[in-house]
């Protein structure tokens, strides 16, 4: 991708795939409650794929110079930044001290796994 360092294509596409991941994962608890396990099932798995889509490519660029342990702990965080806007928003959820709590927690494993 043009000269967009690797780290920032990852990150960009991890977004991307989270984003299709969230709905997937969840997006049926509102929308298809109704329906039989399996309608969401597959609902999911069709919305599932654009995740793999971007989630395979970001992680094979971010290999090239992110660790494993980076790249999981990446996704991580990704995923709960696009999890929490999605909960309020989507999902008109509250927000509660836990989520800043979490979010201690993450920073921590972000520290550690980045650290040196």
């Amino acid at each position: 991708m043009m000269n967009i360092p690797p780290t920032a294509q990852t990150i960009g596409l991890l977004i991307l795939s989270n984003v299709f991941m969230t709905f997937a994962w969840y997006g049926h608890l509102k929308n298809l409650s109704n329906r039989a396990w399996y309608v969401a099932a597959l609902a999911s798995w069709s919305i599932a794929l654009f995740e793999y889509l971007l989630q395979v490519p970001a992680n094979r660029i971010g290999h090239t110079t992110l660790s494993l342990g980076q790249l999981k702990i990446l996704q991580e965080v990704i995923s709960l930044s696009v999890f929490v806007p999605f909960t309020l928003l989507y999902m008109k959820e509250s927000l509660s001290w836990n989520y800043l709590y979490a979010a201690f927690c993450i920073a921590g494993a972000v520290f550690f796994i980045f650290r040196g």
